[in-house]
């Protein structure tokens, strides 16, 4: 274990630095400075985070675009005009009607709060382990609205339908993981780095059981709960850092 430990040390290591960002959907959010700017551009890209990751990030740059590339100002004043240039903003499965959807839920959302944190972190109790109780209660949050489009729910997924919710967990990751690399930005302080779960899909997926650190037979939330204790036995103060190393070999994978 300490030989496996130290291996994904250094992957991390050599995975977790700036030059990451270029070809990250993580990019879009270090496009700005401002702590809602972050919050509304890294949401939206994580969202839009499947498939070929410079497609994502071309799809998530258009939405900013749109945003005027000031996404909390347009979320907060945007009129019914302003909200049509979305109505042809298209990304695989994520529709013009989601699309719509989304600016609703953040301008009602940031008329009343500072942070999207909150929207997360007030689900949490204290002693909570992971940020379970926080996906859950923000997916019942983001659709309790009366025209909530039931298409829209496949794009923001929970726990409670076993779901691994890699792109929310890969967005907490974003927003919660602080260290010197620069590319996670750690600038929520209620959630604390070792209550995140790892952000899991089919490559990490296959890595982790190549390492032996994931068992399970079904790739679902159940999976997350095991592959992070599994790398909390490491770091139990920072698990998803490893998602650097992961994801980084899961990509070397990928190209052999």
């Amino acid at each position: 274990m300490e030989d496996l430990r130290d291996f994904l040390e250094r992957a991390t290591r050599h995975y977790n630095t700036v030059a990451f960002i270029e070809s990250d959907p993580i990019r879009v959010p270090h496009c700005f400075e401002g702590l809602q700017d972050r919050e509304i551009a890294g949401f939206w890209a994580a969202t839009l985070a499947w498939g070929q990751r410079k497609t994502i990030i071309q799809s998530a740059l258009r939405a900013m675009e749109l945003m005027d590339w000031s996404p909390h100002e347009f979320v907060l004043g945007h009129n019914e005009a302003e909200r049509e240039r979305f109505a042809r903003f298209y990304h695989r499965t994520f529709q013009p009607t989601d699309a719509l959807y989304f600016l609703e839920f953040f301008q009602n959302y940031y008329r009343r709060h500072a942070s999207l944190e909150t929207a997360f972190a007030r689900h949490m109790l204290p002693g909570d382990a992971t940020v379970e109780r926080a996906l859950v209660g923000f997916h019942r949050d983001f659709f309790d609205h009366p025209w909530a489009p039931e298409r829209t729910r496949k794009h923001i997924p929970t726990p409670e339908r076993g779901a691994t919710c890699k792109r929310l967990n890969m967005f907490l990751r974003w927003m919660v993981r602080r260290d010197t690399a620069g590319v996670d930005f750690g600038i929520w302080r209620q959630i604390q780095p070792s209550q995140l779960l790892l952000p899991l899909d089919v490559h990490v997926d296959r890595v982790a059981r190549q390492l032996g650190l994931l068992h399970r037979r079904q790739t679902d939330w159940r999976a997350v709960l095991e592959l992070t204790d599994a790398l909390r036995a490491f770091d139990p103060d920072d698990p998803t850092k490893y998602d650097f190393a992961l994801f980084g070999l899961s990509a070397r994978l990928e190209m052999k």
